[in-house]
């Protein structure tokens, strides 16, 4: 199996050159590349590393057919298609911690340039004058900080702020009572946040939700003299009105690093002293571009190597650590998936749900990985083209319900996953386990109880338990030329609804199949294929 290979299209720090060749990855470094260049180039290529210079587009990650993985160095993904890399399979890694102090810092660095106006104040006396009573600042100790957004920037910047002996109120509606409390701050609306803040910082995401968060009305629902700092994502706040709150006196000042529009060459707002501006700084240290890029290329390499994956956007994470564990139980999960995904396609039925349950030492692992892998084996044989990326999207997307069920208990195996799928008045449901060296082995079918491994080529055939099926069905394959590897059997009673798998050489031939449908006591036969 050949290396896998990857592409800097974006400047990285040489040191992820070094993990990416000292992992046994082949990579390629070509930053700079127009789009037309990376259309042409990109289908060579398994992983793709990044920072903000490179765009992929939909029509980018059309031609890039071999592409596993997107690895962005950095915490925003606004040059990514997320959507149409998640629709092909393909997952999307950030590094939201490598550049998390930086930014934090860059915020309480600029709350200080407002609160004692630095900027006006250098340049003032660099001009040799000496306007001592002109820039009276304002002390942040005793002071109400609001943070909109604590997460990993957030609460950091809360830490800092507490250490400044502010007092620190949050709006995050992720943020739960109990981590508010292990933060140290008070946890509150986005209406009260905005009337009771002295400084209101913001570390969100830019998403269609957080669009203009401070828009016009909240703006102007702050507090007279309050002041705000945003170096998160241009478009959260609205600049229009930000620019008459501040023009008015309602605002004492802003400080922003970033912008709607960036580059930001032009803006009213830079017509104001009480406003601050750098060009998107918040991760530009030295200790910040080095950590996300040697972030990045680890986390690549452990996806492209083992199968591990950490801060995805689009897909369950799964630690280097998890990953040996999980790879049978995916595979299982899949193969299971993809047996009743067949017998299903098979009929030609709509599914309504599809539930998965853990038993034993299966209820102890991280699940999410898991379910993603039976969505796929179930959807791919009538959906085509489905991976444990866009497998949760795809069942979404079509209404499908997905549930998940935990028993820590162990019944008839230490260890059993079950897949069950739900359609008009029918419920599907297989089961395996895990045997020997972690290989998979189906151990149920419909409640008939029967001891079968996966094969690549199978035949899987419904009868009434009564002597002589299983004479004409072997003639009939013998006949054929066809050779049996495995043979599996099983039933619900004497005399009642039998199963049949057999494990082949090769797959059935269309007249062959259509044979065995017509032999005594055969009530269906499906080809699976694993």
């Amino acid at each position: 199996m050949s290396a896998p290979k990857v592409l800097i299209s974006d400047k990285l720090s040489p040191a992820a050159i070094a993990i990416f060749k000292g992992r046994g990855i082949e990579v390629d470094f070509k930053p700079g590349l127009k789009p037309a260049e990376l259309r042409e180039i990109i289908g060579q290529y398994d992983g793709l590393a990044i920072r903000s210079a490179t765009k992929v587009t939909r029509e980018m990650l059309d031609v890039a057919t071999r592409l596993k993985v997107v690895g962005r160095a950095g915490i925003g993904v606004d040059n990514v298609d997320v959507s149409s890399a998640t629709a092909r399979g393909v997952v999307v890694m950030n590094t939201p911690y490598g550049n998390a102090i930086t930014t934090a810092e860059h915020a309480i660095a600029m709350m200080f340039a407002l609160a004692r106006q630095i900027p006006e104040a250098s340049t003032s006396t660099k001009a040799g004058k000496w306007e001592k009573n002109r820039f009276m600042g304002v002390e942040v100790s005793g002071k109400t900080l609001g943070l909109v957004g604590a997460g990993n920037i957030g609460s950091i910047v809360a830490n800092r702020a507490c250490g400044l002996h502010m007092k620190v109120i949050a709006y995050d509606p992720f943020l739960s009572e109990k981590r508010a409390v292990e933060l140290g701050v008070e946890k509150v609306d986005l209406e009260t946040l905005v009337s009771r803040a002295d400084f209101i910082t913001i570390h969100a995401p830019f998403t269609e939700q957080t669009k203009n968060i401070l828009s016009r009305e909240r703006i102007f629902a702050m507090k007279k003299g309050a002041r705000l700092i945003n170096c998160a994502r241009g478009g959260l706040v609205d600049e229009a009105a930000l620019f008459e709150a501040l023009q008015s006196g309602h605002l004492a000042g802003a400080a922003l690093d970033v912008f709607e529009t960036e580059p930001a060459t032009d803006s009213p707002l830079f017509g104001l002293e009480n406003v601050v501006c750098t060009p998107h700084l918040g991760a530009a240290t030295a200790e910040a571009q080095e950590n996300v890029a040697l972030q990045v290329a680890e986390q690549m390499s452990d996806f492209l190597l083992t199968g591990a994956v950490s801060n995805a956007i689009n897909m369950p994470s799964v630690t280097a650590e998890e990953a040996p564990r999980l790879r049978p139980y995916m595979e299982l999960a899949r193969q299971l998936g993809a047996l009743a995904g067949q017998l299903t396609a098979a009929q030609g039925e709509e599914i309504k749900a599809i539930h998965v349950a853990y038993e034993g030492q299966a209820a102890e692992l991280n699940q999410r990985p898991l379910t993603a892998a039976a969505l796929a084996g179930v959807l791919t044989p009538m959906m085509g083209a489905v991976n444990m990326v866009n497998a949760p999207v795809v069942a979404r997307e079509r209404g499908i319900e997905v549930a998940e069920t935990v028993l820590e208990r162990s019944g008839d195996y230490a260890t059993l996953v079950r897949v069950t799928v739900v359609t008009q008045g029918l419920n599907r449901s297989v089961a395996g386990t895990l045997v020997g060296n972690g290989k998979p082995r189906l151990v149920e079918v419909k409640d008939i109880a029967v001891e079968a491994d996966f094969a690549p080529h199978m035949l899987y055939v419904t009868n009434q338990d009564r002597p002589g099926f299983i004479g004409h069905f072997g003639t009939t394959l013998a006949d054929a030329g066809i050779n049996i590897a495995t043979f599996h059997l099983g039933r619900n009673t004497p005399g009642g609804d039998a199963i049949c798998l057999v494990g082949l050489d090769a797959p059935v031939p269309d007249g062959v199949l259509a044979t065995v449908r017509a032999l005594p006591l055969v009530v269906r036969a499906t080809p699976l294929a694993f």
